[in-house]
């Protein structure tokens, strides 16, 4: 019945779904009135400018160390990450040295090696 593995009704699955719903929508509704709290907090200011940054450091070094055993290895990936860096230092738009240096990986990956 509504294809459920056998033993499992609907009524079991809107039991767990509904209060998952609820969860999730109480927790990205929840900090919402917190702001007006935090609000010219130099702390949260600080963070606000370091974290992208952080995060984006993370994500790169993630994904070059899971890029040893891809196609292409290491050096595409760095060839990639390079013209990235060179392109937002020329041009300051994220956009631009995003497609740049995917573009040059995948013409790397796909072309070259």
């Amino acid at each position: 019945m509504y294809g459920l593995p056998e033993g499992v009704t609907l009524s079991m699955v809107a039991a767990v779904l509904i209060p998952v719903a609820i969860v999730t929508v109480l927790l990205r509704a929840l900090p919402f009135p917190f702001l007006k709290f935090f609000k010219g907090n130099q702390f949260i200011g600080l963070l606000g400018r370091m974290m992208p940054v952080g995060v984006m450091v993370v994500l790169v070094v993630y994904t070059l160390f899971g890029q040893v055993s891809a196609p292409g290895g290491i050096v595409s990936s760095l060839i990639g990450v390079a013209v990235t860096l060179l392109l937002h230092w020329w041009k300051k738009d994220s956009g631009l040295s995003i497609l740049g240096g995917t573009a040059v990986y995948m013409v790397l990956v796909n072309l070259v090696f």
